[in-house]
């Protein structure tokens, strides 16, 4: 079992961290983890790569390398291979936020609280910077020592499924179609489980792969934690986007609104969609419960993600 501040549990010489430093001391290995990984902004073609490390470095939640690490707790990971597996998904999510930004998709202008990357630099600096980001995801899974080959192969199978059209890329495919059309809740839900949560689950599923393996009860388990998570998030994203402020939020408050994009807010209205985020926490917590006390980083993160302001 690793004792890594990330992983451990609590020992004598390193007793268990709080849940916001432990929080902040993920968030801070990622940041230098993904600084390392990143291509050189000097290195040619420079403008892309300083496009790259824009797009990647300097703010963000970084919520699925934080699940990574709390689910490679579950399994007792090293933290070398948890912060690979957390990158990559990490890469995943900056190349979405870029696209998702361009103006041919949400035609956003913020991000971060910074200029959105097309506005940064230019609309095909950043298809590129996109592009580059899901090829190095993959590039690192595939060159880095993470498990056996079998079992690393699966791994870069989740996250090519949780990227593509059965994940991501398709639920955003569903959500330009659905503007100005109303969604039923069960029609919502399957776009907020492609487009958000297929790469929340990935994140789960990779972090805990890089330990030991877990009995198929406790899989089916971890799997349900991430889909009600996934979907949790959502839910806060939309209650957010209509309640708090653009400085909050650092991207463009009251956007999805604006663009008559189905939500959970619009379909239920803002207290049903707490009240159906409080029942989502509930189930999260509810499918950890198997895991006892090495769960306890999870809990807190679905505590995080319910009671966030951004």
């Amino acid at each position: 079992m690793s004792t890594s501040p990330f992983l451990a549990g609590g020992t004598p010489d390193q007793p268990r961290l709080i849940f916001a430093d432990w929080m902040h001391a993920v968030q801070a290995h990622i940041e230098s983890t993904l600084a390392r990984l990143l291509p050189p902004a000097e290195a040619i073609p420079a403008r892309l790569h300083e496009a790259m490390r824009y797009a990647s470095l300097g703010g963000g939640k970084r919520v699925r390398p934080l699940l990574a690490f709390a689910a490679g707790e579950l399994t007792g990971a090293a933290p070398e291979r948890v912060e690979i597996v957390a990158s990559a998904v990490e890469l995943i999510h900056a190349y979405s936020l870029v696209h998702d930004d361009l103006p041919c998709m949400d035609d956003d202008v913020l991000r971060r609280g910074r200029p959105t990357c097309h506005v940064e630099y230019d609309e095909p600096t950043a298809l590129l910077v996109g592009d580059s980001l899901q090829a190095l995801a993959f590039e690192l899974l595939a060159r880095s020592a993470l498990s056996d080959p079998g079992r690393q192969l699966e791994m870069l199978r989740l996250l090519a499924h949780a990227s593509g059209s059965c994940g991501m890329a398709g639920g955003q495919a569903i959500d330009l179609g659905a503007v100005g059309h109303a969604l039923n809740t069960p029609e919502l839900e399957l776009m907020h489980a492609l487009k958000t949560g297929a790469l929340i689950r990935a994140a789960v599923r990779l972090g805990a792969l890089c330990g030991e393996p877990l009995s198929d009860k406790a899989e089916a388990a971890l799997d349900r934690f991430a889909k009600r998570a996934g979907l949790l998030f959502q839910v806060v994203d939309d209650i957010l986007d209509c309640t708090a402020s653009t400085a909050t939020l650092g991207k463009t408050a009251g956007k999805d609104a604006a663009a008559e994009k189905p939500t959970y807010v619009s379909l239920m209205g803002l207290e049903r969609a707490r009240e159906f985020a409080d029942d989502l926490r509930t189930q999260a917590l509810a499918a950890l419960a198997i895991f006892g006390e090495r769960g306890q980083r999870l809990i807190e993160l679905t505590d995080f993600i319910t009671h966030r302001k951004f």
